[in-house]
Formats: structure tokens, sequence, C-alpha cells
């Protein structure tokens, strides 16, 4: 059996599926867009058993898009969450049938609360067809599934239809990267805008020794620092310089090299430094990257050194 090719007629079935959707999809999105900005509470889900898994996935994709939205699921509304709905909400409804009887047994209910509904099924002629403010057509010509029982094709375009909506959501709200970033802190991209450099500098026991300091007891300094760098700075702990391990090692090939000689004859007297703590982490790494540096001194505006920005602290914070 070439399965290869079974998963290839799947894929290019429901990828058909998308296509034909595509060419029919007409005013009725331009409607569930107005619908939803029109709301003034939140835009709830709900849908029953493979609709209501996929529910529940639109409804966390609205929620951190910029649409206020949570999902519902039908039984526990009869039994209590219809308390969850409040004057100002919309729903949307999935169900492929539009008969799903703990669905439709809500509706009613729902229309007490004068709530406007979005319905997504595969005939505007089905009880949540008639129920619907506004109506999303969602059929399809042949599940992927060779029984045609199991939801296959009809749920990868009720979950592209959301996602669909999601996007018009976004666009019509001018919804920005910033604004994406926000709902996600934890993400690569809330970390890109987010995370600044004075939230990820050293500030505690840096390596730090003066410019009369012989070589020898700087690179005792640099090994207890752990940073594969030492800090040289004047008595009022402004920076003067800066030996890494790399000048260590240039060092070493030097004829007249000697661990008795201070440490200035060996170290970078131009560092590159950063005197904005507040810069983002992500452009802080552009600089490292960009110097090929490994080690990154934060000043203030009078080179007084403040902290220190390993590339080691970037990337285990997950900034890239």
């Amino acid at each position: 059996m070439n399965f290869i090719k079974i998963a290839q007629e799947v894929l290019e079935l429901e990828a058909k599926e998308l296509q034909i959707a595509a060419k029919k999809l007409g005013k009725e999105i331009e409607d569930a867009v107005d619908l939803v900005m029109q709301t003034k509470g939140k835009l709830i889900v709900t849908g029953v058993g493979k609709s209501g898994l996929v529910g529940a996935k639109i409804a966390a994709t609205l929620a951190s898009t910029g649409t206020s939205s949570f999902f519902l699921h039908p039984t526990e509304a009869m039994h209590g969450d219809l308390g969850m709905l409040a004057k100002g909400d919309a729903l949307l409804a999935i169900s492929y049938s539009g008969e799903s009887e703990e669905l439709i047994r809500m509706l009613p209910h729902v229309k007490r609360f004068d709530i406007p509904l979005i319905g997504m099924a595969r005939s505007k002629e089905s009880s949540l067809g008639k129920y619907s403010d506004v109506f999303l057509n969602i059929d399809i010509q042949q599940e992927a599934c060779p029984l045609q029982a199991a939801p296959t094709s009809s749920t990868t375009l009720t979950l592209a239809l959301g996602d669909a909506l999601a996007v018009c959501l976004m666009k019509k709200r001018g919804f920005a990267k910033e604004d994406f970033a926000s709902y996600h802190p934890g993400g690569s991209l809330g970390k890109q805008l987010f995370v600044k450099v004075s939230d990820l500098m050293r500030t505690n026991n840096l390596p730090t020794v003066s410019e009369n300091t012989k070589l020898k007891d700087a690179i005792i300094a640099m090994s207890e620092g752990r940073l594969g760098n030492v800090l040289i700075t004047d008595n009022t702990n402004k920076l003067i310089g800066l030996l890494s391990d790399g000048d260590l090692r240039r060092a070493l090939m030097l004829d007249d090299f000697s661990i008795e000689k201070s440490v200035m004859e060996y170290a970078c007297l131009n560092p590159k430094t950063l005197n904005n703590a507040g810069l983002l982490a992500s452009d802080a790494l552009v600089l490292i990257e960009k110097y090929k540096i490994q080690l990154l001194v934060v000043t203030d505006t009078s080179d007084v050194v403040v902290g220190v920005l390993h590339i080691h602290d970037l990337i285990e914070a997950g900034i890239k």
C-alpha cells in the first residue's frame, strides 16, 4: 500500500475543497466582519464534537489577534454557562449538518438575549442557517475520509474560514505586530519587542580591575568572572579598556609576552559599548553579531559601567 500517495491525495483533495470555497465566498464574509466590529462585547464560539474542537481553536486565534473571544460548549451552556453570555456579545455557532441537537437547543435561549448569530453550516436551510443573522457556508463536495464518515475536508474548511475571519478582523482593526506581541509576551516576537538590555544584563560581581593591574592578576579576575572578559576601569568606574580571552590568546603569540606586564599592554582600549540600557535586547544582539563579539559593556552617558550583556544571556532568554 502506497501511503505516500494516499497522504498526497488527502492533501490535494482538501486543498481543492479550500479553493472551491474561496471562489464561492462573497459578501457574507464582509457582513461577518461588520457584525463582529459592531459587537461591544465578546465573540463567543460554540460547537459540538469535531466542530467544537475546531471552534475552540478559532476562538483562541481570534483572542490572540485582537478579537475578545472564548469557546462555550452548548451542553454546558444549557446547564448554567449561558450566564457567560451578555447583551452586547455575538455568537459564532458551528455545525456542519446545521442540526446538532445540543447546539440547536441553545439557540432560542441565545436569541432571548438579543445576541446576533454568525452560523457556519453546509446549508442555509438548516436549523442553524435559519437562526443565523450572517451565514457562512462550509459545504464541501467530498470528505478526505474514504468512508465519507469522519469530518476531514469539512473541518479543514471550517478551520480555514475561521482563520480568514480572524485575518480580516486584524486588517480591519489595523492589528500590528506590536499588538500581537502584547498578547504573546512569552513568545519569540514578544521577547523581540519587549525584552530590554536592562532586563538581561549582569550588574553584580562583574570582573573588574584597575589600569595598574598586572596581567596575571587580570587573568585570575577573568577566570573568576566566568565571562571570558575582564573590564578595566579607572577610580570612578569609567571603562578604559577590556581584556578578552581572544586578546589573551593573541598576546601569547608575542615574543615579549609577560604576565608581569600591565593588563593595559594587551587590552582593547576601544571596546564596543552601549550607553542605552533601555535598548531592545534583540537590537543589542544585532550589534553583538555585527561586531563579532561575545560581550557588550553597558555604560551610562558618562562611560561609567552599569552592567554587561553576554551573548549567552541573549541565547538563554530566547532572543533571536
